[in-house]
């Protein structure tokens, strides 16, 4: 009998199985794929998150990161033009970065050998078919088509976005379509130094491009992240939105692929990869119970991902997650005690931290982001109004204000345009 088991070896339960073994836990860790991170398509940025390096001291020196971003540039796109806003900082080419590119199948390999030499036992190639309640509690769970059954006194259930095993525990119900978002991933080949000239980069600088108005007024944008000798580009669709669409998705993936501005930055890369996967996207107010009796929640099985428009946050706040998880149950042996009002501790745990203090900070951000408009009306504006600014046609010019107001106009009734901006206003103020 183990003291703990952890089921899904990405960034929260590894994180949560490490600091539960390194405070002389007997943890057991089990993961799906043949090696962890095999079945991740993850092609982004791990931002900066203190409790990995407090697990790790040296992180940053040791662990297989790709690039640290020290530009941002958001890209609105319209049919006939591309509106960028660039954001570069030198105070993020120096330790603690905001954030680093990664690439997740190394990862997380990485990342679980660490747990593994604290003393975690992984096994891999593992299903988990079902929890063992006794009465309310649960007391471990059953694995394999043999159903062999593995107990232990607290279960930390990382399993992913659409978490079969926290239904199983009445935490949660089938996420609803639009607490969901698919999110697609192409991942290119190309030379570090041809990515460093082309997106003005030194050493092992790098920098992510998002994108709004490439996707057919679905709620959503896409990325392009660069990695030491890899670009990601992708996709992120509100499932909701896509739906009710009637579009395929990878009939929009190629299209976003097949646009001008895009097409220049992926310039003479190899696709080695093409992928897709579900992210939550219900943000505060879709966090499910996080505990009950003998179990908790943590990482994307948890809900812990929100966006506020510019930053797309969830590794962070899985390793967070898993961290406070993990503490939790270490007091838990202290006192010999698993039941919910104990391992409640963990739920103030994690609302004293940046994980549920920044969801609840954007939770209306969330909201402001299912308005269609931003995906459609926005984009098309921003370019109308750049175009005349930058137009010389021989007629008299306009105040840039003028000009806003016209083109805003044509696009939208007023009424639309001033809920828009009071929405918008709020979410983030």
């Amino acid at each position: 009998m183990h003291d703990a088991i952890v089921i899904g070896a990405g960034p929260a339960g590894v994180t949560a199985a490490l600091r539960m073994a390194q405070k002389g836990l007997s943890v057991l860790l089990l993961e799906r794929g043949t090696v962890p991170g095999e079945k991740n398509m993850f092609g982004g940025m791990l931002p900066n998150c203190p409790v990995v390096e407090e697990l790790l001291p040296r992180f940053l020196q040791e662990a297989p990161l790709e690039r640290h971003i020290v530009k941002r540039t958001l890209c609105l796109l319209s049919d006939s033009s591309a509106s960028s806003f660039v954001f570069e900082s030198k105070n993020f080419d120096r330790p603690p970065f905001s954030g680093s590119t990664i690439y997740r199948p190394v990862f997380d390999k990485w990342y679980a050998q660490k747990a593994r030499e604290a003393g975690v036992n992984l096994l891999t190639g593992c299903l988990v078919d079902a929890l063992l309640i006794d009465g309310n509690a649960i007391q471990g769970v059953r694995i394999g088509p043999d159903r062999a059954e593995i107990k232990a006194p607290v279960t930390i259930v990382c399993d992913g976005v659409l978490s079969r095993l926290a239904q199983k525990a009445g935490l949660r119900k089938t996420p609803e379509q639009d607490a969901l978002a698919l999110g697609i991933k192409a991942l290119f080949r190309l030379k570090e130094e041809t990515i460093n000239e082309r997106f003005g980069l030194v050493r092992d600088q790098g920098c992510s491009h998002e994108f709004i108005g490439c996707t057919r007024g679905i709620r959503g944008g896409g990325f392009i992240y660069t990695q030491t000798e890899t670009l990601s580009a992708g996709l992120v669709l509100h499932l909701d939105s896509l739906r009710k669409s009637g579009f395929a998705p990878y009939d929009l993936f190629e299209e976003f692929l097949a646009c001008d501005t895009v097409r220049r930055l992926l310039k003479g890369a190899r696709l080695v990869e093409y992928s897709a996967h579900m992210i939550p996207e219900g943000g505060y107010r879709k966090v499910p119970r996080l505990f009950a009796d003998g179990v908790l929640l943590a990482g994307d099985a948890a809900g812990l991902c929100y966006t506020n428009g510019l930053n797309l946050e969830g590794m962070n706040l899985a390793m967070a997650s898993g961290f406070h998880a993990a503490e939790t149950v270490l007091d838990a042996f202290q006192k010999h005690d698993f039941a919910a009002q104990q391992l409640a501790r963990y739920q103030s745990r994690l609302e004293n931290s940046f994980v549920l203090r920044d969801m609840k900070t954007y939770e209306k951000s969330m909201d402001f982001m299912r308005n269609d408009r931003l995906f459609s009306v926005y984009p098309e504006i921003v370019s109308t109004i750049m175009e005349r600014i930058f137009q010389a046609d021989g007629n008299p010019r306009k105040k840039f204000g003028r000009i806003g107001r016209e083109a805003a106009r044509n696009a939208l009734p007023l009424g639309d345009l001033v809920i828009d901006l009071l929405k918008g206003g709020r979410s983030i103020l």
